[in-house]
């Protein structure tokens, strides 16, 4: 009995082929049994231990083999021990089926050369634990064997198993229980399904690792309405609480003025007599209807004839609400009969949907009484139409606050005033007068470039006189007229500061950054991990600014302070640019346990994934129209005389409206006073893809190098978030440049746009253009869409990395969806076999309609197939290997 199956904890056998022996030995007062050989002074020897079948779980790939064993020093058998050896060999062999006691050492391949940690001498017994990874298992079950070749050695023990990530809850996500992957599949992604009551917008996905843990959940549940998380569950909203929308907030206490729930409720219905406006959400309380206005009086000093001023108070009772407006009511009255006043009567600003508590009527005539009904209003008076809350005022024959004599308006009287400057003061001389039979005068003879001040009177046939209107002014125009020109003011460029210069780096913080209370900002779900936590998607509600979407990045528990700084030296930095197309920083929480960093949210997160999830469906302008906003962000660093160091499609962020942001500035630092700009580093890392060769060589940091990743970003977007230089090593893409190799045009580039990347990869850094002429290239191109229709040359089997007929070790495709996966189009592995195409020779025989026929629809992943095709048509001498 030698090992045994975790997995169906049941004791398995063992077949042996050679001189191994099977024994028992006493070991701390246990009787324990061992397999042992020891020819040690026999030659050269090839003994083999092999077990019995084990079955593989389906998704198990990888297995660990824990051996127990113990290994005679050679030493210790002094002239016997010329051929001995200290170690063994742990081989394995796949297959489909048990064979039984069939045994070929040419089956097997070798896992592991086993050496001990502790050599056993004469009389002791040092037993040694060793755990060797068998990979990549693909068939139904497999077999171990241990092979000696010259050694004394003693087997007690191996225990085969697989590492499973546990069921799990994470974010009211329930997982299963799943095996973790292996090398070839070092994240396994395992879909979830929410909890009960709690719903996602999004299916929610979590990663498997490759030592049995979960990381990066994505896609958080949110608790429905009328239910709140409670111990990784959604529970019912206790009476007197709601919950009105699908969120991950506590159910909250019923609002003023309202009935209490009962359990589980969506909201609470208003008491009688209280009412919510349509617009209300049903957090609000609820309302009631204003009192009447007070103080209500008309007064017409400083009035024309005809003209009054009503004003009032705002009501004692506002009903609970902002939103109070006023309407004003006129009646007429002679006698005992009144009626509307008609359209005849004006209003200044108007009658209905006032906000001020004073208007101003005119057109009114004498002899009459006037009725005035001012109403106050709020948003949900139309609710009850059956109670208005309403002030009174009567007017009879006012002028100037008293009561006068009927009489019948007959002429008018125009005065009209000069205002004149003088040295000391401005003077006003009044020096004509008109009187009128009609309502309407033209004066003529007026002096240019002169301010003339008009008011008009009534005046009734005996001579009585009214009041004045309101003073009404008019100027005269020049009779020539020049216009002065101004030097235009040139204003200081911002320049950046480093945060590292600062001796306390919170006085950096306090300087470029805005301190947000925590209690402003709520998480509501995990969008990703950052180096130093997670990052949520949140709200941040603070006073006096409208609700927003952001991004929270947060520090993760048990930091020290120099990591505290780290991560706050990045809002340090983003705090002093203000650009369309540079991440907003909102703000930051310091005074708090939980330090976070709060930026503007966006919605279609990193270019690259959003790139990679949407293949094939932007048009070349849209792309040009990214690329063009990603170079104005740059050009406004390079203005503040700031390197980011770090650019690359990984780094930049996507709105809803596709608007491009530059963000992630932890490797940026800022360019030297010297004539060339640069930056030296004293080390760390550099992202190699994306970085200018004299910055890897030299560490030298420049505008320009900037300027070579931003041509690394643009074959980035152009190819839809392909990897630059595709499966090639670091070492190999250095190479590869300093052979004055670049990156071939994307599927589909137009060749200018090309032909801007390959100015960006010029050796010479200062011959590459500088970020403004990239944008006013950009700029272009976009106002002569005509400009993107000639295309670059295009390789497929260069240009989209395409093995002709083999894998990356050389051998040939073994099968179609082996073939997909190398081009990256694993996802139509369905569609090929439910269409019957199942062997490369089929695959050879498709044209463009045969791909489009079984389901590939979008453009982009349409031409990667049938340009793949293309490329192993060409490899004509190598299409006998889909004969066999």
């Amino acid at each position: 009995m030698i090992w045994k199956d975790t997995e169906n904890d049941k004791v398995q056998h063992v077949w042996e082929y050679g001189e191994w022996e099977i024994a028992q030995q006493a070991l701390n007062g246990s009787l324990l049994y061992n397999y042992f050989i020891c020819n040690v002074g026999a030659g050269e020897q090839d003994n083999w231990l092999r077990t019995t079948f084990i079955q593989r779980h389906p998704t198990a790939t990888r297995v660990f083999v824990e051996m127990r064993f113990v290994v005679r020093d050679c030493n210790s058998f002094g002239a016997d021990s010329l051929t001995c050896k200290e170690t063994f060999n742990l081989h394995t062999s796949e297959a489909d089926a048990d064979i039984g006691t069939s045994f070929r050492k040419g089956q097997f391949r070798k896992v592991a050369t086993i050496a001990p940690d502790e050599i056993s001498g004469v009389g002791d017994m040092q037993i040694n634990t060793e755990t060797r990874v068998v990979d990549n298992l693909s068939r139904k079950g497999f077999y171990l064997a241990f092979q000696d070749i010259g050694a004394c050695v003693a087997i007690y023990s191996v225990r085969v198993y697989y590492k499973t990530c546990p069921a799990t809850v994470k974010s009211l996500a329930a997982f299963p229980e799943t095996v973790a992957g292996g090398e070839n599949q070092a994240l396994r992604e395992v879909a979830g399904a929410c909890v009960e009551n709690a719903v996602s917008e999004d299916q929610p996905r979590i990663y498997c690792t490759v030592d049995g843990e979960w990381v990066v959940p994505v896609g958080q549940c949110q608790c429905r309405p009328g239910y709140e998380p409670k111990n990784d569950s959604c529970q019912e909203c206790k009476p007197g609480f709601f919950k009105t929308s699908v969120s991950n907030e506590a159910c909250e206490h019923c609002p003023k003025n309202t009935e209490p729930s009962s359990s589980g409720a969506l909201s609470c219905p208003c008491l009688q007599g209280f009412y919510r406006a349509p617009n209300d959400p049903l957090t609000a309380a609820c309302s009631g209807l204003p009192s009447a206005p007070q103080n209500l009086a008309a007064t017409t000093a400083q009035m024309a004839v005809g003209k009054l001023q009503l004003s009032w108070s705002p009501p004692a009772d506002t009903g609970g609400r902002t939103d109070i407006t006023y309407n004003v009511v006129c009646d007429r009255c002679e006698g005992s009969v009144c009626q509307p006043c008609g359209e005849k009567v004006r209003y200044d600003p108007s009658n209905t949907d006032l906000k001020e508590i004073s208007v101003i009527i005119s057109e009114l005539e004498p002899h009459l009484n006037y009725t005035f009904t001012v109403e106050a209003r709020n948003g949900v008076s139309h609710l009850c139409i059956a109670k208005r809350s309403v002030a009174l005022s009567n007017t009879k024959n006012l002028v100037n606050n008293k009561l006068v004599p009927e009489y019948r308006i007959t002429d008018f009287t125009v005065k009209c005033s000069l205002q004149e400057k003088d040295e000391e003061k401005n003077k006003v001389t009044t020096y004509t007068v008109l009187v009128l039979e009609k309502n309407s005068v033209q004066i003529i003879d007026l002096s240019p470039s002169t301010v003339y001040l008009f008011k008009v009177q009534a005046l009734s046939p005996e001579g009585n006189p009214g009041s004045y209107s309101m003073e009404q002014e008019f100027s005269t125009p020049a009779e020539g007229k020049c216009r002065k020109k101004v030097k235009p003011q040139l204003k200081p460029l911002k320049t950046y500061v480093d945060p590292h210069t600062y001796e306390d780096p919170n006085t950096a913080v306090l300087k470029f950054a805005s301190e947000i209370h925590p209690t402003h900002v709520s998480k509501q779900k995990v969008i990703g991990v950052g180096e130093f936590g997670e990052v949520y998607r949140g709200i941040l509600k603070a006073p006096g600014r409208k609700e927003a979407a952001v991004a929270i990045k947060t520090l993760k528990p048990g930091y020290t302070e120099k990591q505290r700084q780290d991560f706050l030296s990045e809002a340090s930095i983003m705090g002093q640019f203000c650009h369309q197309n540079i991440i907003r920083l909102e703000g930051v929480v310091t005074k708090f346990k939980h330090v976070m960093i709060v930026t503007e949210y966006m919605e279609n997160g990193a270019l690259d994934k959003y790139l990679r999830d949407h293949d094939g469906e932007m048009s070349s302008f849209q792309l040009v129209g990214m690329l063009r906003g990603i170079a104005a962000g740059m050009k406004y660093l390079s203005d503040m005389s700031y390197v980011h160091r770090d650019l690359a499609a990984r780094n930049i962020l996507v709105n809803s409206k596709l608007e491009c942001k530059v963000s992630d500035f932890g490797l940026s630092r800022v360019l030297e006073d010297d004539p060339e700009g640069t930056y030296t580093t004293s080390g760390g890392k550099i992202p190699i893809r994306w970085t200018a060769p004299e910055a890897i060589a030299y560490r030298k940091f420049t505008s320009a190098s900037d300027v070579w990743s931003f041509g690394i970003v643009m074959w980035e977007v152009m190819a839809f978030g392909e990897r630059p230089y595709w499966d090639m090593s670091n070492h190999e893409v250095m190479k590869a440049i300093n052979e004055a190799f670049r990156l071939p045009a994307p599927m589909d580039c137009p060749s200018a746009v090309y032909q801007l990347m390959l100015q960006c990869w010029l050796q010479d850094r200062s011959k590459r253009p500088r970020f403004q002429d990239i944008v006013s290239l950009l700029d272009k191109l976009l106002k002569s869409p005509d400009s993107l229709k000639a295309i670059a040359d295009f390789d497929p089997r260069v240009s989209i990395r395409l093995p002709s007929t083999s894998g990356s070790d050389g051998s040939p495709f073994r099968s179609v969806s082996e073939w997909l996966e190398s081009i990256k189009m694993s996802q139509y592995s369905e569609n090929f076999s439910m269409a019957g195409i199942v062997s490369m020779e089929q695959v050879l025989q498709m044209k463009s309609e045969d791909i489009r026929n079984i389901g590939v629809r979008l453009p982009g992943h349409l031409k990667r197939i049938a340009y793949s095709i293309l490329g192993l048509k060409d490899q004509t001498s190598t299409l006998s290997v889909f004969a066999v």
